[in-house]
């Protein structure tokens, strides 16, 4: 038995790769109600955009996504740029193991310095250093930028999305767990 081969494109007719997609199964299995892959689709879609130009915000600092996590996570407290190593845990979500290695590369590149912290002498507080907060206020400006480019000319209300999104992802947060 042979298929016919459809070369979908980027979905021109459709409007997008989703549109083509949703018809595709609507079309195979009209039954099934396939709307939410309408809003999930796009959304993933999204994503990896914006995972690949987030990436590359961070690289013209010489940056990766992770490195500048963690140094975002101390610029955000303000001066000193100091916080221990647990919250830094904490607000990256990874493992203590995989915190040292990054704290370890960071510090060996001259973006942050350990202290021992004063309260516990068996913990250690993270501090950004002046090239630490250099290249993160760089990148922030940079992702900022990027980020801005990505709605010029798209004519929506900003304020009605975010708080969509907003419930979407408070409502998942909250069904996971998360929130």
């Amino acid at each position: 038995m042979s298929h016919d081969v459809v070369d979908r494109g980027r979905g021109d007719e459709f409007g997008d790769e989703v549109d083509a997609l949703v018809a595709d199964w609507r079309r195979e299995r009209p039954e099934l109600d396939v709307s939410s892959l309408e809003i999930w689709s796009r959304i993933s879609r999204l994503a990896a955009i914006l995972v690949r130009e987030r990436a590359s915000a961070y690289a013209e600092h010489g940056l990766a996504v992770w490195e500048f996590d963690v140094l975002s996570a101390l610029r955000k407290l303000g001066a000193p740029y100091r916080t221990s190593v647990g919250t830094l845990i904490r607000d990256n979500h990874v493992t203590s193991g995989t915190m040292t290695n990054r704290l370890d590369h960071l510090a060996g590149r001259g973006m942050i310095t350990r202290h021992a912290d004063p309260h516990d002498l068996r913990s250690k507080t993270i501090e950004l250093t002046p090239l630490g907060l250099e290249r993160v206020d760089a990148a922030i400006e940079s992702l900022v930028a990027a980020e801005s480019r990505m709605l010029d000319g798209i004519d929506l209300d900003r304020d009605g999305l975010v708080g969509q999104l907003r419930l979407l992802l408070t409502t998942q947060e909250r069904a996971l767990g998360d929130g």
